[in-house]
């Protein structure tokens, strides 16, 4: 198994993740309401590296959050991921926020939803099956009463993200399910890096820019 070192900074979660020589992930994060990422990112790369016995020598790549999400947030976790691998010689992987999210779901029915909050009733989303399969890829959405009203009419639909609040408020469907308190977290990407690591997926590491929320006005 790659020694991959997971780094989730695009909501108010700073999260840091790693796979140790037992092959169990040790996480650190901050799971609080504010923005600490400047503060704490690095000092939470060197505790758990630390704490997994491990040196930044040890590392094969570096995976990161790719968004979308707040700017700032993904602007210090990238810049964070491309130093190290520049520094260290290894590569950049990157993972979608909303695909990781959505990992934090299980279900044997229905479909998954995660959505990352934009702005007034706007959102990010994807749709997955219950199996994890992408449906729908990342995209904007408009929320209202009628917002996956094709899905909520077949049979359960688990909404996950920061958009929660604001969708269960409109969207009161009886197939809708909402997991509340939850933020993405490094340790769902390490899973999804080390498939990428296997199959050679890496980013471009000068190039590779994040999907920073942005304000969008609809077609």
């Amino acid at each position: 198994m790659a020694v991959i070192l997971a780094l989730e900074t695009a909501t108010t979660n700073c999260s840091v993740a790693v796979v140790d020589s037992k092959g169990e992930v040790l996480v650190k994060e901050d799971y609080g309401s504010k923005y600490s990422h400047g503060e704490k990112l690095h000092v939470y790369i060197d505790e758990i590296l630390k704490e997994a016995g491990l040196t930044q020598n040890d590392l094969d790549a570096i995976a990161v959050s790719a968004g979308p999400g707040s700017y700032t947030g993904l602007r210090i976790g990238v810049s964070a991921a491309k130093g190290l691998c520049f520094a260290l010689d290894i590569p950049l992987i990157t993972v979608g926020t909303l695909e990781s999210l959505v990992r934090q779901l299980s279900a044997d029915q229905g479909y998954l939803i995660p959505m990352l909050d934009a702005r007034r009733m706007e959102a990010y989303t994807a749709v997955y099956d219950h199996s994890h399969q992408e449906l729908v890829p990342m995209q904007p959405q408009i929320l209202d009463a009628e917002s996956f009203s094709d899905y909520l009419s077949k049979g359960p639909v688990t909404f996950i993200g920061t958009a929660n609040e604001k969708f269960s408020e409109v969207c009161t469907h009886e197939n809708a399910r909402f997991v509340n308190e939850k933020l993405p977290s490094a340790k769902e990407l390490i899973a999804l890096a080390q498939a990428k690591y296997e199959a050679g997926d890496f980013a471009d590491l000068a190039y590779f820019e994040p999907d920073y929320l942005k304000a969008f006005q609809p077609g």
